[in-house]
């Protein structure tokens, strides 16, 4: 089991090496995999600044860097997933900012296998047992999963 309070301060946590969904460290912040697995590969990009809440709080050439790596984190996961699920459909990308307040961008893998009443909708309508609950919460069955996202990450830095 993973221990909690790295949640607390999971940007300080990541720079201290002490987050344990950070899956590379990025040019502009922390790639990380998703506390819920509900729909494998969920990852997050982390700033580096818990001070910054805004994508427009970075000047133009770190705001550049930050969706630079938001996309290739997107691509990664999108790789990554279609490779492991041949039901693998596409990636959102979503910048919200209402709960955490410093600046962070969700990848969510979407599938055909998810129910057709959810399958094109945000993902923030699925029930709050799949988004928190303990069935979906990131563990060693997830290995394989982080594993292949931090290859096509590397990959995608060669590029």
């Amino acid at each position: 089991m993973i221990d909690e309070d790295w949640r607390d301060d999971r940007i300080g946590s990541a720079h201290r090496g002490e987050n344990p969904t950070v899956l590379r460290r990025l040019d502009s912040g922390f790639a990380v995999i998703g506390d819920r697995q509900f729909l494998p590969g969920y990852s997050v990009l982390l700033t580096d600044d818990p001070a910054v809440t805004r994508l427009s709080d970075l000047p133009r050439a770190r705001r550049a860097a930050y969706l630079a790596d938001m996309e290739r984190l997107a691509e990664a996961v999108e790789r990554a997933c279609a490779r492991l699920d041949p039901a693998f459909r596409r990636v959102n990308i979503e910048i919200l900012g209402n709960t955490d307040p410093y600046l962070h961008a969700h990848i969510w893998p979407r599938y055909d296998w998810e129910p057709a009443d959810r399958v094109r909708l945000p993902v923030w309508l699925y029930e709050e047992e799949y988004r928190r609950g303990e069935r979906h919460a990131l563990g060693p069955r997830h290995d394989v999963l982080r594993a292949a996202i931090g290859v096509e990450l590397d990959r995608l830095r060669e590029v």
